[in-house]
């Protein structure tokens, strides 16, 4: 807390690419010297790695800072891929299809046809069970990131809030150390009594794993009896957790929303989203309806955008400091001026930064850049920015769970960390002494 005021950051979906582009930003925030004034951090997929792990190891830094880098470098895809249950599922498939070949050169040939059916039907029916994804994922995390910790172990402070989205009531389902929730459940409409769970002994990496959980990719977490404060609930929903990224690709909704229990004040938001890239190819169905879901998303963050950032000086009126891998450094300073022109920079940021209403009335918009960049110390955060091949790297590295390498690294790292000073510095001067 800074000033009487709750400080909240949030960290974007992307993988593993938003897993280390969070650290660069994280690393700047300490390096301001906020770090330990951040009271709450709420995570979506990616970024839920690198908010978890800190959330473990965040009262020793060096180790949290060292840790992530040296286990992103472990591919989860890999560890799925030679995973005992992923080698008996090949083997299987490979020993009927080998059977369905054998049996088309004997007098049995008919058979391979409804075994073949019978195959398929049985993958479609029961694909979740046959090979839980996200089950296997969850014990890789709970190996290389998290040591088999649950929620009650998390440090008491910042807050960590890891959220996935509940396809059964379509809401962010949040965990974190206080309790895990899912509002529809929590203030039930209809009269009934609230259902509430047992965060104590939820395991840390399956709470990632919900919200790291990308739907056609992964299966969906469903939440055992056990872990229901009324066991009787069981029978009554059946939440349904998949990638946080789908409701809100920010994690900046449980930051904002006024009726949240996780709201602050003043807001940090990292997102390591990059431009939608153009696609005009398309071979079969399954990249059409791939494509088809990376613009709803698009769509669904634009919208979470708006809602929760630019129109921000309409309504809640908070000092939101956003920035994104998409973004070219230049820009900055000319979004801030941008805004401030069209009236979207709130009275607190304006005052903060000692411009007067006079010269705003008067359009004095160099005069005002000038002493904004004087006052942010601007040359010097530009000289701290990666170079073009550097922020190159950093957009190539794709939204997966494959080990990275230490270009990318680096270069995620220096592209979060210049975006991260000089928006802070532009839209939460409060928080600079």
């Amino acid at each position: 807390m800074k000033k009487g005021k709750k400080i909240g950051l949030s960290l974007s979906g992307g993988g593993y690419r938003a897993t280390i582009y969070h650290l660069g930003t994280i690393r700047k925030i300490k390096e301001m010297n906020l770090l330990d004034k951040v009271d709450v951090i709420s995570t979506i997929s990616g970024g839920s790695i690198t908010g978890a792990y800190y959330g473990l190891k965040g009262d020793n830094f060096d180790e949290f800072d060292k840790g992530l880098i040296k286990i992103v470098k472990k591919s989860i895809i890999k560890g799925i891929y030679f995973s005992f249950r992923f080698i008996i599922i090949i083997f299987t498939l490979l020993s009927v299809l080998g059977l369905m070949i054998y049996l088309l050169f004997t007098d049995f040939a008919w058979v391979s046809t409804p075994l073949l059916l019978v195959t398929v039907f049985i993958i479609i029916k029961y694909q979740f069970k046959i090979f839980p994804v996200s089950r296997i994922i969850n014990k890789l995390y709970a190996k290389w990131f998290f040591e088999n910790k649950n929620l009650k172990d998390f440090n008491k402070s910042p807050l960590i809030a890891i959220n996935a989205t509940n396809v059964e009531t379509g809401r962010p389902f949040t965990f974190s150390k206080n309790k895990m929730s899912d509002s529809s459940y929590e203030f039930p409409s209809n009269g009934e009594k609230p259902i509430r769970f047992i965060p104590d002994e939820f395991p840390i990496s399956l709470a990632v794993a919900s919200s790291t959980c990308v739907p056609f990719a992964f299966t969906p977490i469903y939440i055992e009896k056990k872990f229901y404060q009324d066991e009787k609930d069981f029978l009554k929903i059946k939440p349904c957790l998949v990638d946080g990224g789908v409701y809100d690709n920010q994690g900046v909704h449980k930051l904002t929303h006024g009726n949240s229990s996780y709201v602050c004040d003043i807001v940090i938001v990292s997102d390591a989203g990059d431009m939608m890239p153009r696609i005009n190819s398309f071979n079969n169905i399954i990249q059409l309806l791939v494509r088809t879901s990376d613009i709803f998303m698009n769509r669904i963050k634009n919208y979470q955008m708006i809602q929760h950032v630019y129109d921000n000086y309409k309504f809640n009126k908070k000092s939101i400091a956003y920035q994104s891998l998409g973004w070219d450094f230049d820009s900055c300073i000319k979004g801030f001026m941008d805004n401030l022109k069209k009236g979207a920079i709130i009275d607190e940021v304006i005052d903060a930064h000692e411009i007067s209403r006079t010269e705003i009335k008067k359009e004095e918009w160099e005069l005002i850049q000038d002493k904004l960049e004087k006052r942010i110390n601007y040359n010097v955060i530009k000289s701290k920015q990666p170079t073009k091949h550097e922020l190159s790297i950093a957009r190539s590295v794709t939204t997966n769970l494959k080990a990275l390498k230490d270009n990318e690294i680096e270069s995620l790292i220096k592209q979060a960390a210049s975006l991260t000073e000089i928006q802070i510095k532009l839209y939460c001067p409060i928080l600079i002494d």
